[in-house]
């Protein structure tokens, strides 16, 4: 294993400690692993928290400040975060107009955040939870009861977070949220296992010919083992259970992301963009905005995911909102 750290067991706290320093607009609680905006909690103002397991950066933590989260909660590698975390989250960022619970599905995420926010219900903090389940190649996993939560937790909560912004009330925000994720479809391809720090070995074999269509942000199988194949098929492969599964090709188009898992360079995510782009012309797509770079990942996996949002004029607006945060800035 060769990986920039020190000692496994404070990967998280140490990671933690850089983004203080680097981002002095935001504050971090070291004591509850929370990432917050500086000025949180917003008075009048939704607050929007996310969390989950460390080694997927930069969510959520990359995606703390206006325009987007008020706070985030930062688990162990590929571990939940716990209801006194999240607990603890909710209270710093409601500025009495209620918090939204931006939740990927996974077990562990969705129950600590389900018992988090009953607890913060009977201190009479209003609290709004939104699942994300967008991942289209299997339909239960090693983590997951259902659809997995992936490339649409950025969308959710860049677009949930301009809802805030703006000023919208706890029940209109969660509608966007739950918009956007019902609206949303992704699904990826690896073509080499992550590291684990803790672990030290891959979570998985992958010899060099091969790749893993489906994969999960944790390593969790995939729909198929085979082959690698050039780029303008691995999109094909990508993309054909996305739009068999919804149709995308209304009058406002649709907002395409491609994400990189960790270490696919953009050079490569640029190919796979213009694989994608070239798909959805023929499917009668058209492209109303887009997002490209690593977003979500699983530390140091090779491979990307294509996530697609049918948009519509509200959905459009909202994206186009500011946002100013260390790894999504826009309009600022």
């Amino acid at each position: 294993m060769k990986k920039l750290i020190n000692d496994p067991a404070d990967v998280v706290a140490e990671a933690l400690r850089g983004i203080a320093i680097a981002h002095p607009e935001l504050r971090v609680d070291h004591a509850h692993r929370i990432v917050y905006r500086g000025d949180a909690p917003v008075s009048g103002k939704v607050g929007l928290i996310s969390g989950g397991g460390s080694g997927h950066e930069p969510l959520h933590g990359g995606f703390v400040g206006p325009g987007m989260l008020d706070a985030a909660c930062a688990g162990e590698v590929f571990t939940s975060p716990v209801p006194d975390q999240m607990l603890e989250a909710t209270r710093g960022v409601n500025g009495g107009a209620g918090v939204v619970h931006i939740v990927k599905n996974y077990t562990g995420d969705v129950m600590n955040f389900e018992m988090a926010a009953e607890l913060a219900m009977a201190e009479d903090i209003p609290v709004e939870s939104v699942i994300v389940d967008d991942d289209v190649a299997v339909q239960d996993s090693t983590f997951t009861a259902g659809r997995r939560g992936v490339g649409a937790t950025v969308l959710v909560e860049k677009l949930a977070g301009a809802a805030a912004d703006q000023g919208r009330p706890l029940a209109d925000v969660a509608d966007v949220a739950r918009r956007v994720n019902a609206a949303s479809r992704s699904m990826g391809v690896a073509l080499t296992s992550c590291i684990v720090p803790a672990v030290g070995h891959p979570t998985f074999e992958l010899s060099d010919s091969e790749m893993e269509v489906g994969i999960g942000i944790h390593g969790e199988p995939g729909r198929e083992r085979m082959p690698i194949r050039p780029a303008r098929e691995v999109a094909e492969l990508i993309c054909e259970p996305i739009l068999a599964d919804l149709d995308f090709a209304g009058p406002d188009g649709a907002i395409v992301f491609v994400n990189g898992m960790g270490a696919t360079p953009l050079l490569e995510l640029y190919v796979m963009y213009a694989e994608v782009a070239a798909i959805l012309e023929k499917s009668g797509v058209q492209i109303a905005r887009s997002l490209v770079g690593p977003f979500i990942t699983s530390l140091d996996m090779a491979g990307c995911s294509v996530t697609l949002l049918r948009a519509d004029d509200d959905l459009l607006r909202l994206w186009d909102h500011p946002v100013n945060t260390p790894a999504l800035r826009k309009g600022c």
